[in-house]
């Protein structure tokens, strides 16, 4: 019982610090993505400065990777936004080897304390006290050995509760950084900004940067027109000369 109840502290301990993480990110996340987006739309500096104000925060961080460089080209642009998802969502991860330990080890220490109980039990039985009244503290030593057991499954079905619980969220936050990014890099190709002459931290005015996004707000894929998907004139024909070539 002492190993069960270790293991219980160290998974409520993960448990209840990962349920934070998760509470602190769910409620500011939409909001630091529609402000910068929306800032993104009209002044791609606002945008860094709001990202960059938002590294605390995952989405802030995969929102400031790419606008942090001061050259970037479509590439560049999406291997960072790739290469910072794959850290964060790593990050994310913290406490699941330990949550999976728990799960497996948590039933196989009741059992163990199962039967060793039971050995400890049988040993004390002796053949000439079968059908006597001195074998009643036998059966109440067996029943006590499989309370270890049930420790055990309490354990491990609690830890796989909220095991299960925080990998969808992360299943969940991996769709909301695969959109966030698209919608990103979707602007930035529509008008590639331009911060080689910025550095990289900029003090803009409090009120550009705390601007929030009005109700009606679209996402970025239904706003403006794709530069790079405009109708282009068509070409003219190449004039051929039809004179006779002189002699």
């Amino acid at each position: 019982m002492y190993p069960l109840l270790a293991l219980s502290i160290l998974a409520l301990s993960v448990i209840f610090e990962r349920l934070w993480f998760w509470l602190r990110l769910l409620n500011q996340e939409k909001q630091i993505v529609d402000r910068v987006l929306y800032a993104a739309t009209e002044n791609w500096e606002a945008a860094r400065e709001i990202a960059r104000q938002a590294t605390d925060q995952p989405i802030g961080r995969l929102l400031y990777a790419p606008l942090s460089l001061p050259k970037i080209d479509p590439e560049a642009f999406r291997l960072s936004l790739e290469s910072t998802a794959e850290d964060e969502l790593a990050g994310m991860r913290r406490g699941e080897k330990l949550l999976e330990a728990v799960i497996a080890l948590a039933p196989l220490l009741g059992l163990f304390g199962t039967v060793w109980g039971l050995i400890q039990a049988l040993r004390a039985i002796k053949i000439g006290d079968l059908g006597t009244e001195s074998t009643a503290g036998v059966t109440t030593g067996i029943g006590e050995s499989l309370i270890s057991t049930a420790a055990g499954l309490a354990v491990a079905m609690v830890s796989l509760v909220f095991y299960r619980l925080f990998q969808a969220f992360l299943v969940n936050q991996v769709k909301i950084f695969r959109k966030a990014g698209n919608d990103l890099e979707l602007l930035y190709r529509q008008s590639p900004p331009d911060f080689s002459n910025l550095p990289v931290e900029t003090d803009l005015p409090v009120e550009v940067i705390t601007e929030v996004p009005p109700e009606n707000f679209t996402p970025p894929r239904k706003r403006g027109k794709n530069r790079f998907f405009t109708e282009q004139p068509p070409e003219q024909p190449l004039e051929t000369d039809t004179s006779e070539p002189e002699a």
